[in-house]
């Protein structure tokens, strides 16, 4: 891997630790529908273990799979993580770091606190699967996680703090130049930390510790609303005035993964109040089902109207083909919709159509559903493969700024 980058470096490098924490996500929710757990929230290293012992070939199969997949994925997360942590040392000393904190591009701060986010899911996926018994004393463990995410949370909203006041008091956002949807990676940041927080709201069942994560996911998932509105509009409006930025094209993506992680926490704030506060054993999932067919179809729409733009203007070619001439840690930025969109594929088809009852799991019509998302999990797969070959491999230091001078 390539080291000391200097300026060279950029805080959207974390992207790349990110998708890869994603992946470990995606993989993990085979484990999480198709592996029965009726006594926990999330399948555990026993459910795992009998599933595999259970004489069912098939699924044997798909837990190798998906196991290796965890591991491998989550091994490149921290790997990448820590690589990024001391280069980003490095750029700290270095006058291109005081430029960006003094600018628009201050936003990819923020890819920090949302990397680092990822990272305590990985934990506990990593935890869930691969250590025996932990479930018996998660309960020590929730409060531990929402002392960390509140870290995380007070750490993204200082960064937040620090250059949107410069923007609000001076008025020095220059929009003119911000012709993309990068800015909508702070709420990307406040959505990873809610969702974070539902985690102890939907399956803790110490009602101190469920309320405490009901409240900091409706705050952090409140602000990453509010602000998606305000920079969705302010994005689109000089997107639409002078066409979008090449080299930060991708962010046309950027509400894809933004949704899914909002349906998560929806889905488990409704999951945490039925269980807690109203004790309803069985809650219908009907409300689910609606709501994430209307996050899916916005995803779909964002993702086809996105893929014609980004086709249109040769960016998968320039950036993304290792042949092609453009190199940015902004295309990292590709990895994230594609997971989302096969996590969010899985959520919908298991909550819309299998616990409804409208189709049957394991069947032909429920394996013809869930095709589109595994194909976009393939194709995400190779791109983080593409990315990483282009511009993790160890070569001479270049200028990989453009998405930093567009911002």
């Amino acid at each position: 891997m390539r080291k000391n980058l200097g300026e060279h470096y950029s805080p959207l490098y974390f992207l790349a630790a990110l998708g890869n924490g994603g992946m470990t996500v995606a993989f993990f929710l085979l484990l999480m529908f198709m592996v029965k757990h009726p006594e926990t929230p999330i399948p555990t290293f026993e459910h795992v273990s009998a599933a595999f012992n259970s004489g069912n070939i098939a699924l044997s199969a798909l837990i190798i799979f998906a196991t290796i997949g965890i591991l491998f994925f989550a091994i490149n997360h921290f790997r990448l993580l820590l690589w990024n942590i001391r280069e980003y040392r490095g750029f700290k000393q270095t006058g291109a770091y005081e430029k960006l904190k003094n600018s628009a591009a201050a936003v990819q701060l923020m890819a920090i606190p949302l990397t680092i986010g990822m990272s305590v899911n990985v934990l506990f996926i990593l935890g869930g699967v691969y250590v025996p018994g932990l479930w018996n004393v998660v309960e020590y463990l929730f409060p531990g996680a929402l002392a960390g995410f509140t870290i995380i949370g007070i750490y993204a909203l200082r960064i937040f703090t620090d250059y949107f006041s410069r923007f609000v008091i001076h008025g020095s956002l220059n929009t003119i130049n911000n012709n993309h949807l990068s800015q909508l990676l702070a709420v990307f940041a406040f959505s990873m930390i809610g969702v974070g927080y539902s985690s102890s709201a939907a399956m803790s069942h110490e009602t101190v510790t469920s309320t405490i994560g009901l409240v900091g996911a409706i705050f952090f998932g409140s602000i990453a609303v509010i602000l998606a509105v305000v920079k969705m509009v302010v994005g689109f409006q000089s997107i639409l005035k002078q066409g979008i930025d090449k080299a930060a094209s991708p962010s046309i993506w950027i509400i894809i993964p933004i949704l899914t992680i909002l349906g998560i926490t929806f889905v488990r704030l409704y999951m945490g109040v039925n269980h807690n506060l109203l004790h309803v054993k069985d809650p219908s999932v009907v409300p689910i089902f609606l709501v994430l067919t209307g996050l899916l179809s916005v995803q779909i729409i964002f993702g086809l109207f996105g893929y014609k733009v980004l086709k249109s203007i040769g960016y998968f070619s320039e950036f993304v083909d290792i042949k092609g001439s453009g190199k940015s840690p902004g295309s990292y930025s590709l990895i994230c919709p594609g997971v989302a969109f096969t996590v969010m594929g899985m959520f919908f088809v298991h909550y819309g159509f299998v616990r409804t009852g409208i189709i049957e799991q394991f069947s032909t019509v429920y394996f013809l559903l869930l095709a589109p998302f595994w194909y976009v999990q393939l194709k995400t797969i190779t791109t983080i493969f593409a990315l990483n070959k282009k511009l993790l491999k160890s070569q001479e230091p270049q200028a990989v700024l453009k998405e930093v001078k567009s911002l």
